[in-house]
C-alpha cells in the first residue's frame, strides 16, 4: 500500500487543522493506520493509531489526547488526523504509517510495514 500525507501548513496557536493520509490499493482497510512526527532536533514520536475497522478502539499519546483526533474512512482509502487547539510544540513533519500488528507496541515505528511522505505542521506562537 501506497500513502500520501496532506493537509500541513503554517498556523497559529489556538488554531485547527486536518491531515489527510491517502491511500494507495484495495487492502486499506485491513491496516492498522498511525500517525507519528519529527519535530525538529526530535526523534519521531507517536501520536495517534487507529485499528482496521476504527470504532472506539483508538489510542492517543497524552501530549495529543483531547485536542487530536484520528478517524478513517475505508470506503475513501483514507486516514484523518484531526488536530484543534494547536500549540507551537505540535510543530513538526507529520507521518501516516500503515501495518498489520496490533498490540501492546502500537507505539514502536519498527512494527509499521509502510510509511507516507510526510507533511510540516508549523504553529506559531
Amino acid at each position: 500500500v501506497q500513502l500520501q500525507a496532506s493537509g500541513g501548513g503554517l498556523v497559529q496557536a489556538g488554531d485547527s487543522l486536518r491531515l489527510s493520509c491517502a491511500a494507495s490499493g484495495r487492502t486499506f482497510g485491513s491496516y492498522v493506520i498511525a500517525w507519528f512526527r519529527q519535530g525538529p532536533g526530535k526523534e519521531r514520536e507517536f501520536v495517534a493509531q487507529i485499528p482496521p475497522t476504527g470504532g472506539n478502539m483508538v489510542f492517543h499519546t497524552d501530549s495529543v489526547k483531547g485536542r487530536f483526533t484520528i478517524s478513517r474512512d475505508n470506503a475513501k482509502n483514507t486516514a484523518y488526523l484531526q488536530m484543534n487547539s494547536l500549540k507551537p510544540e505540535d510543530t513538526a513533519v507529520y507521518y501516516c504509517a500503515a501495518g498489520r500488528y496490533y498490540g501492546d507496541y502500537i507505539y514502536v515505528d519498527r512494527v509499521y510495514d509502510y510509511w507516507g511522505q510526510g507533511t510540516q505542521v508549523t504553529v506559531s506562537s
